[in-house]
C-alpha cells in the first residue's frame, strides 16, 4: 500500500484541473489528508498558463471541461518542448473505447476512472512520479498509425507511454470487475434473503386463510344465531353489540381476503390467454347486483373487449375496480358505471369510469400504495389493499394503471395489457 510519505515532490507541486464544484472538493480533501502540495484551475486555459510560468510535476485533468477540454489540453502540453514531460493524468468515466484513443492521441500518461478509490489515486500518482524519467516524449521515430471504427488515427506517444496508459485503463477494468464480483455475491445473497423471505410469506398466508379465518367464522356464526334465537331474551343494546360484531367480522375478512390477493398477486405464476373482458365483467357485475340489491346502478359494458393476460388474475382486477366504482357511486342519485376501451390511445387499453365521489388528483400519486385510503372509513368501508392489487397484477403483465378524477365528479380509471394477437 502507498502512504503519502513516499510521494516526494521536492519544492514542487501537482496541478488540478476540475470545473466541477463537488469533485474539486473532494480532490482537495484528498491532497490536503496525504500532505500533497497542489494548485487548483477551473479551467484549462488559466492551468495552461500557469504550467509556462511554473511548471508542475504532474497534472491532474478533467475531460469533460468548457473552452479547452481534457484531450486538447493535454495535447497542448505534450506539443510544447518544457511541458512534454510532465506526466498527465485524465480523469474519465471511460465509456467508450474511442476514449481510450484521444488519450493515447492526446498523449496522457493515464487514466482515473470516476468514481475512484483514494489509495489507487495515491498509487498512480506515486507511480508516474517515481517513473518520470522513463519514457519521455517520443520522437517522430515513435508516430504509429492505427484505424479504429473506420478512421484513422496518430499517436505520437512513448511506448512507454502507450504500455503505462494502456495498464492503467486494465487496472482500472480489473477493478471495477472485482466490485462487480462483490456487488454480484451481494445480490445473490440477498436473491436468497427474498426466497426465504418469500417462503415465510406463503406460509403466513396459509396461515391467515386457515388459522384466522376459522376462528373468525366462528364468531360469525354464533353471533348471527344469538341475533336469531335470542334475540327475543335480550335488550336493544345487546342486539346491536352483536350486530357490530357480525359487522366487524365481515370487514376482517374482508381484509384477509384482499391481503391473501394481494400476496397472490406477485407469486402466481402468469398463465397468459385470449380472455373475454366484456364477460368477465358481466359475470363480476351480476355478482355484486346479487350481494347488494339495494343498491341500483345502471352498468354500460362495451362487447368485444379482449386481452391476452391470466385470467385469474384478471378477474381480481375487475372484481376489484367493479367494486370500487359501485361503492363510491353508491351515494349519487344515478349512479352510471362504464367500461370500455380507450381509443385514444394504440395500445390494448381500457378504462372503467362511475359518476361517483371521485378524489382530489393532488393525492393520486398514493392511490395505489397498499393501505392508502382517499376517503375514511365513516365515508366508505375499504381496505386500501385492492387498488395496490390492481397495480401489481397490471405490471406483472407488462401493463400500466393509473387514474384521472374530481371531487364528486367521479372517477376513471385506466389500465392498459397486452396487444391480442
Amino acid at each position: 500500500m502507498v502512504t503519502s510519505s513516499q510521494i516526494n515532490l521536492g519544492s514542487g507541486y501537482i496541478m488540478a484541473v476540475e470545473d466541477s464544484m463537488v469533485q474539486a472538493k473532494r480532490l482537495q480533501y484528498f491532497f490536503n489528508e496525504n500532505n500533497i502540495t497542489n494548485v487548483f484551475y477551473t479551467n484549462a486555459i488559466d492551468a495552461y498558463a500557469a504550467a509556462l510560468e511554473r511548471s508542475p510535476v504532474l497534472i491532474l485533468s478533467d475531460i469533460v471541461m468548457p473552452g479547452m477540454d481534457g484531450y486538447e489540453f493535454c495535447s497542448k502540453l505534450k506539443a510544447h518542448p518544457i511541458l512534454k514531460d510532465i506526466p498527465v493524468i485524465l480523469l474519465t468515466s471511460l465509456r467508450d473505447p474511442l476514449d481510450i484513443i484521444k488519450g493515447l492521441q492526446a498523449g496522457a500518461d493515464n487514466f482515473i476512472t470516476k468514481p475512484y478509490n483514494d489509495q489507487y489515486l495515491l498509487s498512480q500518482i506515486h507511480y508516474l512520479l517515481t517513473n518520470n524519467e522513463i519514457g519521455k516524449s517520443g520522437s517522430a521515430e515513435n508516430v504509429i498509425v492505427i484505424m479504429f471504427r473506420g478512421k484513422k488515427y496518430t499517436i505520437n506517444s512513448a511506448k512507454k507511454q502507450i504500455l503505462d496508459l494502456l495498464l492503467s485503463v486494465y487496472e482500472a477494468a480489473v477493478q471495477r470487475n472485482d466490485e462487480l464480483i462483490s456487488t454480484q455475491a451481494k445480490l445473490e445473497a440477498s436473491n436468497e434473503n427474498l426466497i426465504e423471505a418469500n417462503h415465510e410469506l406463503e406460509a403466513f398466508s396459509f396461515t391467515v386463510s386457515h388459522d384466522l379465518r376459522n376462528p373468525l367464522n366462528v364468531v360469525s356464526g354464533y353471533s348471527q344465531i344469538l341475533e336469531k334465537d335470542y334475540s327475543f331474551c335480550l335488550d336493544p343494546e345487546a342486539v346491536q353489540f352483536l350486530q357490530r360484531i357480525q359487522k366487524a367480522t365481515i370487514s376482517m375478512a374482508k381484509l384477509i381476503e384482499d391481503l391473501l390477493n394481494f400476496s397472490r398477486s406477485g407469486r402466481t405464476e402468469l398463465q397468459s390467454k385470449r380472455i373475454d373482458l366484456s364477460e368477465m365483467a358481466r359475470n363480476v357485475v351480476s355478482d355484486i347486483e346479487s350481494q347488494y340489491p339495494e343498491h341500483k346502478a345502471k352498468f354500460f359494458i362495451q362487447e368485444g373487449l379482449a386481452a391476452e393476460a391470466d385470467a385469474n388474475l384478471m378477474h381480481v382486477v375487475i372484481d376489484n375496480l367493479f367494486s370500487n366504482a359501485y361503492k363510491y357511486s353508491g351515494k349519487v342519485e344515478n349512479p352510471e358505471i362504464k367500461f370500455g376501451k380507450f381509443v385514444a390511445n394504440p395500445g390494448n387499453c381500457f378504462f372503467i369510469k362511475d359518476n361517483g365521489a371521485g378524489f382530489d388528483m393532488s393525492k393520486a400519486d398514493k392511490l395505489f400504495d397498499p393501505f392508502h385510503r382517499q376517503h375514511t372509513n365513516s365515508e366508505f368501508q375499504g381496505t386500501g389493499v385492492g387498488l395496490a392489487t390492481v397495480r401489481r397484477i397490471i405490471e406483472r403483465h407488462g401493463g400500466r394503471v393509473w387514474a384521472e378524477s374530481e371531487p364528486e365528479k367521479g372517477a376513471t380509471f385506466y389500465f392498459s395489457l397486452p396487444i391480442v394477437k
